[in-house]
């Protein structure tokens, strides 16, 4: 057991290397090629057990009810699944913006399950924990399974890549992006032609991009601007549907001084790029 009973964990950030759409499924829901590769970085939570069942959360998140939380629900399902009637007491310290691309709450949900299921002893596999992830969003089986990957169907299907690990400076310009007002968008590309993993790995960084980019650029001109900013100093791109953008730098002081130019009404941070999740390391040591 973890000393006193608690584990503190992280929750890393995600970066779309690349993101292409395919198409669109009967439902809705579009289909994807991406390169998800995370960051040392993100936000951290602290799990402490409860003998009396109960789920409790410290985190003020905005405008995010109990029942759309991402954390709360994947306590309650991994309780639902197993039966067992541990409850937990869990902390959250949100250093990634809500709605900005980079998976912050897919992450916390994967880091509870991760978490909780070291904490209750409950034993259950990474398939298993990846399963009740994709209930909860389709980007949570990435952050369960802990490596970077290429995500096809809408996501969840996943095999393991080994990606360049550059630093990357991550910009979020200030504005708050609607997934579905992008996905809905009559503009958005949704018929690029499907590539193979190889052919996208053989590519490189070089040959990357997003297909949300445009429509983003056009219906959100402060992100407009701050691609066109970062990219006149590094390779830069739109992650996910945005809000946040990001450059790819080789060196670490080269992320440091571009850090020192970003303009003060932005947000900003550097990392580097990791194929092994953060979270896992955590939960080896």
């Amino acid at each position: 057991m973890p000393e006193h009973g608690m584990l503190t964990l992280p929750a890393p950030a995600k970066l779309n290397r690349m993101l292409h759409i395919t198409g669109r499924r009967d439902d809705g829901y579009h289909l994807l090629q991406t390169l998800f590769q995370f960051l040392d970085h993100g936000d951290t939570l602290t799990l402490a057990p409860r003998d009396d069942g109960e789920l409790r959360l410290d985190a003020e998140l905005a405008g995010v009810t109990s029942d759309d939380n991402l954390i709360l629900r994947a306590a309650r399902r991994l309780q639902h699944a197993t039966g067992t009637r541990s409850g937990a007491h869990i902390s959250l310290r949100k250093r990634l913006p809500m709605g900005g691309g980079l998976g912050g709450g897919s992450s916390d949900a994967a880091t509870t399950l991760l978490g909780l299921n070291r904490l209750w002893r409950l034993g259950l596999s990474l398939d298993t924990l990846a399963t009740l992830g994709l209930e909860l969003g389709a980007d949570v089986p990435v952050f369960v399974r802990g490596h970077a990957a290429w995500g096809e169907g809408i996501g969840e299907h996943l095999t393991p890549v080994e990606l360049d690990t550059p630093w990357f400076v991550v910009v979020h310009p200030g504005v708050g992006v609607s997934t579905p007002h992008i996905f809905k968008a009559p503009e958005l590309t949704r018929d690029t032609p499907p590539i193979t993993m190889a052919r996208a790995l053989q590519g490189g960084a070089a040959s990357w991009r997003n297909d949300c980019e445009p429509t983003v650029r056009k219906l959100y001109p402060e992100v407009a601007r701050a691609l066109d900013w970062l990219g006149e100093r590094a390779p830069s791109m739109l992650t996910g549907t945005g809000a946040c953008v990001f450059a790819r730098l080789e060196r670490e002081e080269d992320a440091t001084a571009l850090l020192t130019e970003i303009p003060e009404h932005w947000q900003a941070f550097k990392a580097p790029g990791r194929n092994r999740s953060p979270l896992h390391d955590a939960l080896d040591r």
